[in-house]
């Protein structure tokens, strides 16, 4: 899951994100600016802003003056390491983080940010406008490009139906956000006050109980041997599946402190690991944090020591045990492809970092970047004309506010295009157990498709670890292959550590659970609907939502917000969703932003 650069009550953090891309030169004017933030942040500092102030402007304010800085001093390199080392002591003194992570956030993420911004086209306005509410002119990503569709018309869409009883089922095992993290102590502190706790380096932060052997709920991810144990579990029964999908996010969440060795080091231990236990295909899809820095993924333009080849090239040595190597390359020029799962069954792994708004490398070059979606299209339109279903795999759903609208909008006008090819969709990256429905294009009311979303197996936040099992429609001629139950199983991280007997439970059968005779998309409208109307429903989804693991109640925004995302395939789209005054569109972002891991 991705850190949150800019939300409401964290400005000042916020503030060092923007900054540590701040680049220094001798240009006359540039003191003056530093002035206007130093101003800032002592006026935070003196307590003389007002809620509203730091709320509306303050992020604003630093971010068009961060950004100008930017803008006038890319290129000059002799000053940059006396500005970094301010900026790291203005982080230090306002108590952005301790130390050790306004260093090394400066460290991690000064070289991307300075460069993708001294070279944007864009004016601070049009940036800062982009990445943060209501502030200056914001760039429109979707005013500027669309794909082209193949010229071949639509076919007539016949709804999809329930298979006959006894029809045979294909078992599709569902694994995604790992965060294994190799350096994981039990008894290490698990609330340190930093974005990853629970090691030997963790400082003291608020204290309370000490990291459990198995996971912790609080702000640690997954140690090796509880990845070991789900794998050496699902190895037991690994003869029930016919095949895996894995989709992205296996390094640990220290992202103000790795390397790309780091990250192909993770890489290599967890694959070997899938590799030993699971002697089935495994369809991986990549995350947002295999990168370092986590979220930069250069477009294929970028060349030379900034190319992302260093980590593509290692996907596409490692995935090609799993897939044709007719996939190799795709995967090193984008991370994406695609590839027969068996006759009649095609199986499209995307890369959706090319849609992330932390990704900065975007500003670059929003347009379609790696051609993937274009070539997403053709890849649909091959198998329609070959008589196959797809099944679409990715780490960022769609719908998210965090994918750049042109992106979410140009591929919602995708899936509308081929809903009758298209059979299922399944990302991850929220950590929670939920989905997205697509709605016809035409007047948005009839039900086409669903981005199922899976359940991580890291605890990171308040979660316990657990995975998905969904059930397909068979292989057999007349086959919708559209998804037709799911399971989700989950371990009891309380129940774990008190016992040392780690186990791996059915959480819930859905169709069980929510009385679901079938799992059309109409089902699922209809579902929603309930949602709405239903509290006890409401509340035994919001549990399954967050695995059954302790959180808090759900008041009346966060139901309008969570019932609002479940309809709303297509970022930054409120046309689905239920407002009030008493909930507005703004409150619904501000929520998001605020219940997002970070």
């Amino acid at each position: 899951m991705a850190y949150v650069l800019f939300s409401t009550g964290s400005a000042l953090f916020c503030a060092f994100l923007l900054l540590v891309a701040s680049p220094p030169t001798s240009h006359s004017d540039v003191r003056t600016d530093m002035e206007k933030l130093d101003a800032l942040g002592r006026a935070i500092q003196g307590g003389r802003l007002s809620d509203a102030e730091s709320v509306s402007g303050l992020e604003c304010s630093l971010c068009k003056v961060a950004l100008t800085i930017v803008k006038k001093t890319y290129g000059e390199n002799e000053i940059q390491d006396d500005v970094a080392a301010a900026l790291t002591e203005l982080c230090i003194l306002f108590r952005l983080q301790d130390k050790t992570l306004c260093t090394g956030w400066m460290k991690e993420f000064k070289h991307e940010i300075v460069t993708v911004i001294g070279k944007t086209p864009l004016s601070p306005a049009e940036v800062c406008g982009l990445i943060v509410s209501d502030c200056g002119s914001p760039y429109d990503p979707t005013s500027f490009w669309n794909i082209t569709l193949p010229n071949t018309p639509k076919p007539p869409v016949t709804p999809p139906r329930p298979p006959k009883p006894g029809a045979p089922v294909s078992r599709v095992l569902f694994l995604s956000d790992v965060h294994v993290d190799p350096l994981y102590k039990p008894g290490a502190n698990a609330d340190c006050g930093e974005p990853l706790c629970c090691r030997d380096s963790s400082p003291t932060g608020k204290g309370g109980p000490t990291a459990g052997k198995w996971g912790d709920y609080r702000y640690c991810d997954t140690p090796l041997w509880t990845m070991e144990n789900l794998l050496q579990h699902l190895a037991e029964k690994q003869s029930q599946f016919d095949y895996v999908v894995w989709t992205g996010d296996i390094p640990p969440h220290n992202i103000w402190n790795q390397s790309r060795t780091d990250q192909l080091n993770v890489l290599n231990i967890v694959s070997d690991m899938m590799m030993k236990y699971l002697h089935i295909p495994i369809y991986p899809a990549i995350g947002n944090h295999e990168s370092a820095p986590t979220n930069s993924f250069p477009p294929p333009f970028v060349t030379g020591k900034d190319s992302i080849s260093w980590l593509y090239d290692a996907l596409a040595e490692t995935w090609t045990h799993w897939t044709p190597v007719s996939t190799k390359t795709n995967i090193e020029r984008g991370a994406f492809y695609s590839t027969l799962v068996r006759p009649g069954l095609r199986l499209i792994s995307i890369n959706t970092n090319y849609c992330y708004s932390l990704n900065w490398w975007l500003l670059l070059n929003t347009t379609d970047p790696a051609g993937q979606l274009q070539w997403l299209a053709q890849q649909l339109q091959q198998a329609e004309d070959a008589g196959e279903k797809v099944h679409i795999i990715g780490h960022i759903p769609p719908g998210t506010g965090e994918c750049l609208s042109a992106w979410s909008w140009n591929y919602y006008r995708i899936i509308d295009r081929y809903e009758s090819t298209v059979a299922a969709q399944f990302f991850g990256h929220t950590h929670k157990d939920h989905f997205e429905l697509f709605y016809d294009m035409k007047n948005r009311t009839r039900p086409t498709n669903i981005a199922y979303i899976g359940p991580s197996v890291t605890p990171y936040q308040y979660l316990n670890p657990g995975y998905k099992v969904y059930e397909i429609d068979g292989n057999y001629t007349g086959s919708s292959l559209h998804v037709v139950n799911q399971q989700t199983y989950i371990m009891n991280l309380t129940e774990a550590n008190l016992t040392d007997k780690p186990s791996w439970k059915l959480e819930y059968d859905t169709k069980e659970a929510y009385n679901m005779s079938s799992m059309t998309p109409a089902d699922w409208d209809k579902f929603v609907h309930q949602l709405e109307k239903d509290d006890k429903l409401f509340q035994l989804f919001y549990s399954y939502y967050y695995k059954s693991a302790p959180t808090q109640p759900c008041d009346q925004k966060c139901r309008t917000a969570l019932i609002c995302d479940l309809k709303t395939a297509r970022s930054n789209d409120p046309s689905m969703c239920t407002l009030t005054s008493e909930v507005t569109w703004s409150n619904l972002q501000n929520y998001r932003t605020a219940n997002r891991l970070c």
